[in-house]
C-alpha cells in the first residue's frame, strides 16, 4: 500500500505533528475491522444482479457526519428513511433493492479551497469531522490526527447500533401505515401516496399469510455502509488481508467511492482504490474527459469483474443531456459496471447566502437520466442522495413547501444540504411511479 504515495495526492489534510499522526494510524491498524470480506463478496454479489437489471440500489445518506449526530435518535432516523424508501422502491420496481448507506464513516468532505476568511482572518477551511473542528477558530480548524481514531470509534458504535436495530426488528416494514408521513396528509398528492402505502400493506399482509415469505426478506434485511475514500492514510490504515484470496480489502465500509475531485490519472486515489476487493463508485460530472474515464475504469477493474465498478452520474439538471454520449461511448466498452444517478450535486444553488437545492431540480435530473438511459438501452441501477431522517430545512420545495424564507428554520448540515425526512419519502414515492411505468 506504500507505492500510493509515489501517486499524485490531493483534498490531504496537512498535519503539524508528523510522529502524532503515525502513532494514530498504527493504532487504527491494530483494531479489528468494522467489515468482513464475506459482507463485502455478498454485496458484490448483488451488484452483478443489478448490473443485468434484477436489483435496484439506493444509496443515502448525510453530505458529511458530525460526531455529535452519533447518537441513538439520529442513527435510528437514518436508517428508518433508507429502509421506508427501499420498501417503496421495491414496490415500484418489483425486484429488490440494495440499501447502500453513506453512514458510520463519512467523516471527512473534499474542499475547493484549503483556506476560507471569515471575519477578516484567512483559515484553514473545515474538512470533516474526522480532520478538523467545524468552528470557525484557527486553532480547532488545525488538522488533528485524534480525530481520525474518534472517527473509527464512532463509525463502530454506529455500524453496531444498526447492526442491532435492524436484527432487533426496528421500524417494522410490516406495518407502512404507521411511518410518519403526516406532513403529505394536507397536499394534493396524499391520495396518490396514502394508495400506494394501502397496495403495500395488502402486498406484505397476503405474502405473511402464504408463509412469512415477505416478513423474512423486510424484516430482516441487508444493510450495508459506504463512504467517499478521501482521507488516504486513514484508508490506508484500515485496509486488511483478505486470508482467503491474499488481496487487500477496506475493512471500514463495504464500498467506496472516490470523488469527481480526485478521479484522475495518476492519482493516488485511484491507485488504491485498484488495490483492494471492494466494489468501487466512481462520480463524474459533464466535465469528465470520457477517455479518461474509461482508462480508470481499466485500471480499476483490469479483469472487467462483475459487481466491481458502480459509475455515478452527478451532472445537474442543465447538463444531463449529455450523459447520452458518455452512455453510447463507454457501453462500446463492454465493461461490467452499474449505473447509478447522483441529482444532488450538480444542484447547489445559493439564496440569500445560503446554500441550498431545489427539489423540482432534483426530480427533473433525475427524470431525465431515466429516459436518457431507456433511450440509450442502458439500465440505470440506482439512485445516490444525500438525506436525513429528521426534518430539517435545507432543501426548497417538495410538498412540505420549504422556501427560501425557512431555510434558516432548522439549517444543520455542516456542508451540503440535504432533503429530509417528507423531500426523501416523496422522492422515493415518485421514483417508484417512475419505475412502475417500465414494466
Amino acid at each position: 500500500m506504500e507505492n500510493i504515495k509515489k501517486k499524485k495526492m490531493i483534498q490531504q489534510p496537512k498535519y503539524r505533528n508528523q510522529a502524532a499522526l503515525n502513532e494514530i494510524l498504527r493504532e487504527i491498524s491494530l483494531l479489528p475491522p468494522l467489515v468482513f470480506p464475506g459482507e463485502i463478496a455478498k454485496l458484490r454479489l448483488q451488484l452483478c444482479d443489478a448490473e443485468k437489471g434484477g436489483r435496484f440500489i439506493l444509496q443515502g445518506g448525510d453530505c458529511a457526519e458530525r460526531f455529535i449526530d452519533c447518537r441513538e435518535s439520529t442513527i435510528l432516523n437514518k436508517l428508518k428513511i433508507l429502509l421506508q424508501m427501499s420498501v417503496v422502491l421495491t414496490y415500484g420496481a418489483k425486484k429488490p433493492v440494495i440499501k447502500l448507506g453513506r453512514i458510520a464513516g463519512q467523516y471527512s468532505k473534499p474542499r475547493s479551497n484549503d483556506y476560507e476568511n471569515i471575519d477578516g482572518k484567512e483559515i484553514p477551511v473545515y474538512r470533516g469531522d474526522s480532520i478538523n473542528g467545524y468552528e470557525a477558530d484557527i486553532l480547532k480548524r488545525d488538522p488533528d490526527p485524534a480525530r481520525l481514531l474518534e472517527a473509527f470509534y464512532r463509525s463502530a458504535v454506529t455500524l453496531n447500533y444498526l447492526r442491532s436495530a435492524i436484527s432487533g426488528g426496528f421500524a417494522d416494514l410490516h406495518h407502512p401505515d404507521n411511518w410518519s408521513l403526516d406532513s403529505f396528509r394536507e397536499t394534493e398528492s396524499w391520495g396518490k401516496y396514502s394508495g400506494i402505502i394501502e397496495r403495500i400493506k395488502d402486498s406484505l399482509e397476503f405474502m405473511e399469510s402464504i408463509g412469512g415469505v415477505m416478513r423474512d426478506s423486510v424484516g430482516s434485511t441487508d444493510f450495508f455502509i459506504s463512504h467517499e475514500g478521501l482521507q488516504l492514510d486513514y484508508e490506508t490504515a484500515v485496509s486488511r488481508i483478505n486470508t482467503e484470496t491474499g488481496n487487500y480489502y477496506n475493512s471500514s465500509a463495504h464500498m467506496l467511492w472516490i470523488g469527481e475531485r480526485t478521479r484522475f490519472l495518476d492519482s493516488a486515489h485511484v491507485d488504491y482504490f485498484s488495490k483492494i476487493e471492494n466494489p468501487v463508485g466512481i462520480k463524474f460530472s459533464s466535465k469528465a474527459d470520457v477517455n479518461e474515464l474509461l482508462e480508470i475504469i481499466r485500471i480499476l477493474n483490469p479483469e472487467n469483474e462483475k459487481g466491481k465498478i458502480v459509475l455515478i452520474h452527478r451532472f445537474g439538471v442543465s447538463e444531463i443531456s449529455k450523459l447520452e454520449d458518455y452512455i453510447s461511448i463507454i457501453r462500446r466498452s463492454k465493461f461490467n459496471l452499474s449505473w447509478c444517478s447522483d441529482p444532488m450535486h450538480g444542484n447547489i444553488k445559493n439564496a440569500d447566502g445560503i446554500k441550498t437545492r431545489d427539489f423540482s431540480d432534483i426530480l427533473s435530473e433525475l427524470k431525465s437520466a431515466f429516459e436518457i438511459h431507456s433511450k440509450s438501452k442502458s439500465i440505470l441501477s440506482g439512485v445516490h442522495f444525500e438525506l436525513t431522517g429528521d426534518e430539517v430545512t435545507e432543501c426548497i420545495g417538495g410538498t412540505s413547501d420549504i422556501g427560501h424564507a425557512d431555510l434558516s428554520q432548522k439549517y444543520e448540515t455542516y456542508c451540503d444540504p440535504r432533503l429530509n425526512y417528507s423531500q426523501s419519502m416523496e422522492m422515493a414515492f415518485l421514483i417508484s411511479q417512475m419505475l412502475s411505468s417500465k414494466k
